[in-house]
């Protein structure tokens, strides 16, 4: 069902059930004997058979796509711009069809920028070098709540939060070619760690929507206002009262000095005792000017940990070694949606529509595992009519019985391994 302020199109596509209870589903809720049980395993067996090996091709291609722009990878072949160019098009093109093969959506700009601005379990300042980046996309699939206690008034209170978490998360971030003026430079400066024109694949799980900034590359903890006065109010209390005793024996401190060098007269007793308060007075503030530097990086280091201990720990995989999982995700989803379809069609009693096919995968998810998703009708039929298991038009759907449909998957696993 869809929720409140909810519409279709928002509605999650994921179905997080393993294949063997979705076929378990579909013989239970049809009631098929063991003959037809049978049958069906097989058919199913088959299915993923086809699928593996179409989806291995597609790895292939992955993969070569990404050869370009992958940063564990040194520079080999020497491409011009233009080439680079169609090549990242393309990469870009092969991610969002295998993402969203894996029914994933990609999260908008502007649901990014407004994550930007507010933290939730991350409740830190972080500033992210954006313009060092020529792309940032991000894709999300699954969402639930969550509860937080969130610490107010310097912790003295708790105020209960609830909270949108992704379920998975895969960020895409393509950073700028490197200009050949400006390479030695950042060379030299050692402040890129990321090579120009690569393209970074980070995957996460559980994060929460208001943490995405935190998931970017190179992203620095930075002080707050309230950090700030924290540290900067005792330092200024603190400090002022040895700067206005420095101020008025340096001069004195200068003479002293300037005689034990020749440079002046003669000094008195009552000098000498002021510089010796002067000399005191420097390496207090000295060490008074570390302790608070030490406390700056001590606060840093802390907020450093809570970005770690809360975002870095739900890293999962990065750059290519993403692509099998996705590959592999895509495969599953496309064989649950192939197998509901055909599963929904072949109970029927009547032939379907497909708004009604729809409808009845729809409910059956829901009645079966209580999961409200929004069906992906489309790309099921379009399975289904790839490998002839389906007749009729959008109107009138009916499935091939289950011999036939088994006797048409030989022929196509057959044309399939067939040079």
């Amino acid at each position: 069902m869809v929720g409140p302020g909810e519409t279709a199109s928002r509605r999650d596509r994921f179905i997080p059930v393993r294949k063997s209870d979705i076929l378990d589903a579909v013989i239970s809720h049809g009631g098929l004997d063991d003959g037809r049980s049978r049958e069906l395993h097989e058919l199913a067996r088959m299915l993923g058979a086809i699928l593996h090996h179409q989806y291995f091709d597609e790895l292939d291609r992955f993969r070569d796509a990404y050869v370009d722009f992958d940063p564990e990878v040194p520079v080999g072949r020497h491409r011009s711009p233009g080439d680079l160019d169609a090549a990242y098009r393309g990469l870009t093109d092969e991610v969002v069809r295998v993402l969203s093969e894996a029914n994933f959506v990609e999260i908008s700009h502007e649901e990014i920028e407004r994550a930007f601005a507010e933290h939730a379990l991350v409740r830190v300042k972080l500033k992210a070098p954006i313009s060092d980046y020529r792309d940032v996309r991000m894709f999300r699939r699954g969402t639930h709540q969550e509860t937080i206690e969130v610490p107010m008034l310097y912790g003295l209170r708790r105020r209960s939060q609830e909270i949108e978490v992704y379920d998975d998360i895969v960020l895409m971030v393509a950073t700028k070619p490197d200009e050949p003026k400006k390479r030695k430079a950042a060379a030299w400066r050692g402040r890129n760690k990321i090579r120009g024109g690569a393209v970074l694949f980070k995957y996460f799980r559980h994060i929460a929507r208001f943490d995405l900034e935190a998931l970017l590359p190179n992203v620095r903890v930075v002080m707050g206002l309230r950090e700030q006065l924290t540290l900067g109010v005792p330092a200024l209390v603190g400090g002022v009262p040895i700067l206005l005793k420095l101020a008025s024996t340096l001069t004195v401190l200068f003479i002293v000095a300037g005689f034990y060098l020749g440079l002046s007269g003669t000094v008195h007793d009552n000098d000498t005792e002021q510089a010796l308060a002067a000399l005191s007075g420097i390496f207090a503030l000295g060490a008074f000017i570390l302790r608070q530097w030490g406390n700056f990086h001590r606060q840093s280091l802390i907020h450093q940990k809570q970005v770690t201990d809360n975002i870095y720990f739900r890293n999962v995989n990065n750059n290519s070694g993403i692509f099998n999982y996705l590959i592999g995700e895509a495969e599953d989803q496309d064989w649950k949606e192939a197998m509901l379809a055909y599963g929904g069609l072949l109970l029927a009693s009547v032939p379907l529509s497909r708004a009604a096919l729809g409808g009845h995968v729809e409910e059956l998810l829901q009645q079966m595992f209580g999961l409200g998703r929004a069906f992906n009708v489309d790309e099921a039929l379009l399975r289904l009519r790839e490998f002839g298991l389906v007749s009729g038009g959008d109107d009138a759907l009916t499935a091939l019985p289950l011999p036939e449909a088994i006797a048409q998957l030989d022929r196509v696993w057959a044309s399939a391994l067939r040079p």
